[in-house]
């Protein structure tokens, strides 16, 4: 699956149907399991979990077992995940079984397949993975569901899912060899989450796009700066990517200034009113956003594999006939990639910061009345304590830019002696990303008020003018003080459409 087809389940709703190629490797590798299984020892179907390994399970006991494994880790806390995450989890979950390598009977398929076309979404906790032996804790809640003894959500309500699988005419996932260590043991949550960060990601970077081509509109800066000969000869692929972006969105615009129509020329003045070169914030924005726009074509590629992996333990392997035991479900790529995506937002949300600063600073941009008030000074006040708000919600961001990669705790009797936390990772990037579209929708209310002050509507690119239009059309140019906090809701939702 790749991301734009997780993005339209997701997201937009449309149905899973699973082929009978898929289903057919799904049964074979279940019938091989059960004959594979009859005479030899196999963690997890035999034997009791992590350091309990070292116990057999006996044969009356098997299918208790995986009952067990379920209702001993549903341990979870903390507020529900949001139902876009556990969604993405649930899809990733699917593409995990769709491999063929599980062992697990086709009916946990046709079931999470029928959870997510239903949108019936287990409730699951955000704390409780370490993020190593997959995301144990959260995955359980998720097989508690699909058992019928945990909580869903349906309908915007928050249910027992054995009512809700009345309701819709299904029933309870039955054990088989190993559905509950096959459900549970995995990267699908932080997967899941991760794959919803990067989505959102991509919006904020795209938004940041728009917005530093218009901060430079508003200035009037020269345009050399995005130019193909002068990125091309840095190398780096980001930095041209987003300068072509940069030169594309700008294209009509009549803001912007010719050097060499405005000062190569000869000029006599010893100091000059308008910027030989802007400001840092608007002049380098193709340096700065190049190796964000790196970090999220590579964390596409690790979260894409990661969802179509077989990630749990063991591997039941049809090609060479027998199981594989090792650590597939350990979630160091997952964690590493929300680490520097969260870092690379954290980057992006103080650019953004900086060039809203530049335009609330009189005494810096020139141009513009304190704060882009179009009132009355001391009176009125623009946009003053919205920069407070942004302020304080970057440097939020910047706390929480530090690795967590790296902060592995040993538990389970040692047998995790070292961990990923990458469940943890995911959910503080979600942090990072969410205070960024806080920060973002601030910084377009401060830029279609400025463009107002300065009334260059009309001089804008065409695709800037299209923002403008669009966001004006959510908040009307205002000159008294009013309430802004409906309107960076407002604001927060339009820039994730």
């Amino acid at each position: 699956m790749k991301l734009n087809e997780l993005e339209a389940v997701v997201f937009g709703g449309k149905p899973l149907v699973v082929g009978d190629a898929d289903r057919q490797k799904v049964e074979m590798c279940y019938q091989f399991l059960a004959d594979f299984a009859k005479d030899k020892v196999i963690y997890g179907i035999n034997t009791g979990f992590g350091p309990m390994a070292q116990y057999r399970v006996s044969d009356e006991n098997l299918l208790q077992l995986q009952y067990n494994i379920i209702r001993s880790h549903s341990t979870g806390a903390g507020r529900p995940l949001p139902s876009e995450c556990v969604k993405a989890a649930m899809v990733s979950r699917l593409c995990t079984f769709l491999n063929g390598k599980s062992g697990i009977h086709f009916d946990t398929v046709n079931l999470l397949c029928e959870f997510i076309n239903r949108d019936i979404i287990p409730v699951i906790p955000e704390h409780g993975s370490v993020g190593a032996s997959g995301d144990l804790v959260q995955l359980a809640h998720l097989a508690l569901a699909l058992i019928g003894e945990g909580d869903v959500f349906y309908h915007g309500e928050r249910r027992l899912a054995a009512d809700v699988m009345r309701e819709n005419g299904l029933q309870p996932l039955k054990m088989y060899l190993r559905e509950g260590l096959a459900i549970t043991n995995g990267t699908a949550v932080m997967t899941g989450i991760g794959l919803v960060n990067l989505l959102r990601a991509k919006q904020l970077y795209r938004s940041a796009l728009n917005a530093s081509v218009l901060v430079n509109e508003i200035v009037s800066s020269y345009d050399d700066f995005m130019a193909e000969e002068l990125n091309r000869l840095k190398n780096h692929e980001g930095q041209n990517v987003v300068a072509a972006e940069m030169r594309r969105l700008s294209a009509g615009s009549k803001c912007l200034f010719k050097r060499a129509e405005k000062l190569y020329n000869r000029h006599d003045e010893a100091t000059f009113d308008h910027k030989v070169q802007p400001y840092y914030s608007l002049r380098c924005v193709p340096q700065i956003l190049g190796p964000i726009y790196e970090v999220l074509q590579f964390t596409e590629k690790i979260l894409v594999e990661e969802m179509n992996a077989a990630d749990d333990n063991p591997i039941v392997d049809l090609e060479t006939r027998t199981v594989y035991h090792g650590g597939n479900f350990h979630g160091d790529y997952v964690s590493f990639e929300m680490d520097k995506l969260k870092i690379a937002i954290t980057k992006l949300t103080m650019l953004m910061e900086r060039q809203m600063n530049y335009l609330f600073h009189d005494r810096i941009n020139g141009i513009l009345p304190p704060f882009v008030n179009l009132g009355v000074l001391g009176l009125n006040y623009g946009l003053q304590a919205s920069q407070f708000t942004a302020t304080s919600t970057t440097a939020e961001c910047q706390t929480l830019s530090m690795p967590n990669y790296v902060h592995s705790i040993p538990n389970n009797n040692d047998n995790q002696d070292i961990v990923s936390m990458g469940t943890n990772s995911a959910l503080i990037c979600r942090r990072v990303i969410d205070n960024a579209f806080q920060v973002m929708a601030i910084h377009h209310m401060a830029l279609v008020q400025a463009v107002d002050c300065l009334k260059i509507a009309d001089k804008l690119a065409p695709a800037t003018r299209k923002i403008y239009d669009e966001v004006r059309a959510i908040v009307p140019v205002f000159i008294d003080d009013t309430p802004k906090y409906k309107e960076i809701e407002q604001l927060i939702a339009y820039l994730k459409k």
